[in-house]
């Protein structure tokens, strides 16, 4: 890679036009009427940003302590402190110990942020300052590897990440362990922007406005949730290791708010016995999980940074590293926000347990839900507000399984905690695209009895969608009682029995309608998507019982995999009906695209095949004046011409469907290979994979080209390797939950 090459990869974010860029610490905050902390309920122990900050001074193992919040409380402010756990608390040199609890405070205090130190050059005006912990007591080596171009672009175009992409080096599969030439020493305010991004991406420096009396205040939080953990309500869970930095409104759209969390930046009051860090392969596979939903068009959080700690020590399976993975969504609350605030059972354990039900927390939590991230229409603010607002999370969720199905996701842990009221994909654990066709895979290796598995993946998204109409029941019964919102103080004094009908009337009148819904939005999404992916323009209501589903099924025969196979099919042509040879020689690229070409019953396959293919054949021809009347010029083109048109218009419609690049399990262990083993070289392979994983349809490693792989350039050849099914080991690969 030539030097003016890198540096027009490493620029190419910061040439584009029309929106004005700053460092992050000047990023504007929303209107505090789109500020979730300003408008939800906080925990007694930190009521407000100024008296969190006496919090953080005089007694800040609060916030790094397991403890049940208050009933009313919806969150916590707390700062990030990524530090290993459990923590090694010792006295200076020369300090004598009167008091073991107020030298855990002392300890605690000399590493949280409080010490501000002046912002990067910026323009801007900005209400936050930024803290640092005490000098010599939090330091440590912070190693940006991980920055996504896609998400800056789409959610944050308006930061500035100075000389950041620079300092990642250019993407690549085969020079990674190339020296990497010296760049011309960037301007100043690029690397104080870079340097302040990767403090306050890393959790070692906090933005906050804490001064008492001030227009604007400002504190990180962490969300309080409950929910269902493989059907059991597990009692408090929470932000246990995410922390909310900062908000934003988009520069195009004021009213489209993007929060960044931070995730593994330490512990939070809802950590229970965890440590609150997560570790650099955890990490890149949210990371990269994330981008890759969103470039295959599926509903997902997104990702903007990974930052390494090396020398932060991690106890999993192994001794790993910390890493800090920085997030983006309009929103993070989920089910369990929800179930936290009218549970179903009390219960109470070491480090956790589960609060009395809040009816008047449900009431603030649900009408700010409804009108700030779902965005609700309402004709008033008396306008009944919760049965939307469960319709609306079960449209949008049966949307993204869909997408999930369509595209082969498996999420691994569909707990009601883990999903989304926005209907984005969130949490990305032990989850796998797939391999192999199979109806029953199973990506998460502790599910033992597949609750999780593929095929259950839209019923556990409705088993969720049922306990967010079950919390919600009472105040939907309500609100069709008084023909209106429930208005403050609307449970006070109100009998159980009151309650119970109010539930019973709820459940009557959301349940069924809710499921109808889902069901019914799940299976319109899904059949526009199968229908995408074989490029089909007409919808024909049996195309799932004569195409989507017989093709799966052939797959499943035949240990075919999911994925080439419908890229494959990109270029069939009705034509090749007509030649046996061409036939017969399309069935054999099909068939190739097995990881067991011994194993495959030959003869049955091709006439699986050739059966399936005759259909879709006929399917393809039943609508091909749908294609010929987008034709520029057909008038003057012939019968054959016109034919070879429609042919290659189909081909790009279905390459553009249809992924060449997936993000295997066996990817992933490369790429996490790389990293872990040299962070310098291993971030231009991740950053490669990135680019990969952000344009998957690109024809990668000369998709056209028949040449064979030893014959082509060193990258496209490593291009095409990371397109194949890779080692047989990592086929239908379960992960672990360890993170």
């Amino acid at each position: 890679m030539t030097l003016v090459s890198a540096r027009i990869l490493a620029g190419s974010f910061r040439k584009m036009p029309t929106t004005t860029r700053v460092p992050i610490a000047s990023l504007p905050l929303p209107p505090s009427s789109h500020i979730l902390p300003q408008n939800l309920t906080p925990d007694p122990h930190t009521p407000s940003p100024s008296a969190f900050r006496k919090v953080q001074r005089e007694k800040p193992s609060i916030q790094r302590r397991a403890r049940i919040l208050a009933p009313p409380a919806h969150f916590s402010y707390v700062t990030p402190c990524p530090i290993a756990f459990p923590y090694k608390v010792e006295p200076e040199e020369g300090e004598e110990v009167t008091d073991t609890g107020d030298l855990v405070e002392k300890w605690l205090s000399k590493r949280e942020a409080l010490h501000d130190k002046p912002t990067a050059t910026s323009n801007a005006k900005t209400p936050l300052k930024k803290y640092y912990p005490t000098p010599g007591k939090r330091d440590q080596r912070l190693e940006l590897i991980g920055l996504s171009e896609a998400g800056l672009k789409d959610c944050l175009p308006h930061l500035n990440v100075g000389d950041a992409f620079e300092t990642l080096g250019s993407p690549t599969l085969s020079k990674a362990l190339e020296d990497i030439e010296d760049l011309p020493a960037a301007p100043v305010e690029d690397v104080e922007a870079r340097q302040e991004l990767i403090d306050v991406l890393s959790g070692h420096a906090t933005l906050m406005a804490v001064d008492e009396g001030s227009e604007t205040s400002w504190a990180p939080w962490s969300l309080r949730y409950s929910g269902h953990q493989f059907g059991t309500f597990a009692g408090q869970l929470g932000d246990g290791r995410a922390i909310s930095i900062l908000a934003t409104p988009h520069p195009e759209d004021p009213d489209t708010i993007t929060e960044l969390q931070l995730k593994g930046s330490g512990r939070t009051p809802f950590s229970r016995s965890a440590d609150g860090l997560a570790v650099v392969r955890s990490s890149i596979r949210e990371f990269l999980g994330a981008e890759a939903m969103n470039a295959l068009g599926i509903p997902t959080t997104r990702s903007l940074s990974l930052i390494s700690l090396p020398e932060t020590p991690v106890q999993r399976e192994r001794t790993e590293s910390a890493c800090v993975l920085c997030r983006l969504a309009p929103s993070f609350i989920r089910v369990g926000n929800f179930e936290a605030l009218n549970p179903p059972a009390n219960m109470f354990f070491f480090g956790g347990g589960q609060q009395d039900g809040d009816w008047e927390a449900m009431r603030i939590l649900g009408e700010w839900t409804s009108k700030r991230a779902l965005k609700i229409t309402r004709d008033g603010e008396d306008e009944p507000w919760a049965k939307n607002l469960v319709m609306e999370a079960a449209r949008r969720n049966a949307v993204m399984v869909a997408g999930w199905q369509a595209y082969g996701f498996m999420h691994g842990v569909i707990n009601t905690d883990n999903v989304s009221i926005l209907g984005l994909t969130i949490d990305y654990g032990p989850y796998a695209f797939m391999d192999v066709f199979d109806t029953y895979h199973i990506c998460n290796h502790t599910d033992d009895s597949g609750r999780y598995s593929y095929q259950a993946q839209p019923s556990m998204i409705i088993y969720a969608l049922r306990s967010l109409v079950n919390v919600l029941a009472p105040v939907i019964g309500a609100e069709a009682e008084l023909g209106k919102a429930v208005p403050p103080g609307w449970a006070e004094g109100v009998s159980k029995e009151q309650i119970d009908e109010w539930r019973n009337k709820g459940l009557e009148l959301a349940k069924e309608e809710m499921e109808i819904l889902a069901q019914e939005t799940c299976g319109q999404e899904y059949g526009r998507l199968m229908h995408k992916r074989l490029a089909l323009r007409r919808l024909d209501k049996d195309d799932e019982g004569k195409l989507s589903r017989p093709l799966l099924r052939l797959m499943e025969d035949h240990k075919l995999d999911f994925h080439s196979t419908f890229r494959r099919l990109a270029y069939f042509s009705p034509s090749i009906m007509a030649d046996e040879a061409s036939l017969n020689n399309a069935i054999d690229t099909l068939l190739a695209l097995t990881p067991d070409p011994d194993r495959v019953d030959r003869e049955r396959a091709v006439g699986d095949y050739k059966d399936w293919l005759k259909r879709y054949a006929d399917r393809i021809e039943s609508e091909r004046d749908e294609w010929v009347k987008d034709i520029d010029g057909k008038e003057g083109l012939s019968e054959e011409d016109v034919r070879k048109r429609v042919d290659e218009e189909r081909k790009k419609a279905s390459r553009a469907a249809n992924p060449r690049f997936v993000l295997r399990q066996w990817v992933l262990e490369e790429v996490i290979a790389a990293v872990e083993k040299d962070a310098d070289s291993g971030k231009r392979i991740l950053r490669k994979v990135l680019q990969m994983v952000t344009n998957p349809f690109n024809a990668w490693g000369a998709e056209d080209d028949p040449a064979d792989s030893d014959s082509l350039d060193a990258e496209i050849k490593e291009e095409r390797r990371y397109c194949g099914l890779g080692e047989r080991r990592y086929l239908g690969f379960q992960c672990s939950c360890s993170s």
